[in-house]
């Protein structure tokens, strides 16, 4: 008990130390040059009737672009969701990974029995297994990568 009560208080003092230090480099050099003086012209500003208001009123040039309000999760809910009913069936999850699983099922009865997924991945060790050794260094490992999504080319 005694060394639980001594380590949190060596913690907080260590937390107090770390931030009177944090707080001593915030500080400016006091033999530092003060900044140099704004100009006149500047310091007024532009007169009153150059501002623009803020609804941009006599502003020229394209409109600004519209923010996406669509959140991240909004986004993956809108891919899931096919028909757009605002629902998201299991059919509709699991719709992605069907042409994986076909793939995997060789006898197609719809279950994925441990041969089938042992085969596959036998098959796939097999083949980056280049000298045949049943062991893969790294080099041959870096071939079982999978291969990069292919994005189309920038219309630029």
């Amino acid at each position: 008990m005694n060394r639980l009560v001594l380590g949190a208080v060596s913690a907080l003092l260590l937390a107090g130390a770390g931030l009177f230090w944090w707080q001593g480099q915030a500080t400016t050099d006091a033999s530092a040059p003060p900044p140099p003086p704004i100009p006149a012209e500047l310091a007024e500003g532009p007169p009153p009737d150059e501002i623009p208001t803020e609804d941009g009123e006599g502003m020229f040039g394209p409109a600004l672009p519209q923010v996406d309000e669509d959140t991240r999760e909004e986004k993956r809910f809108n891919r899931l969701d096919r028909n757009r009913d605002n629902l998201i069936s299991r059919n509709e999850v699991l719709q992605p990974r069907v042409a994986a699983f076909r793939k995997l099922d060789k006898d197609g009865n719809n279950l994925l029995s441990f041969e089938e997924w042992s085969v596959t991945t036998t098959n796939r060790f097999r083949k980056a297994d280049s000298d045949g050794n049943q062991q893969l260094t790294r080099k041959e490992f870096a071939t079982t990568r999978p291969a990069a999504p292919k994005r189309p080319a920038c219309k630029c």
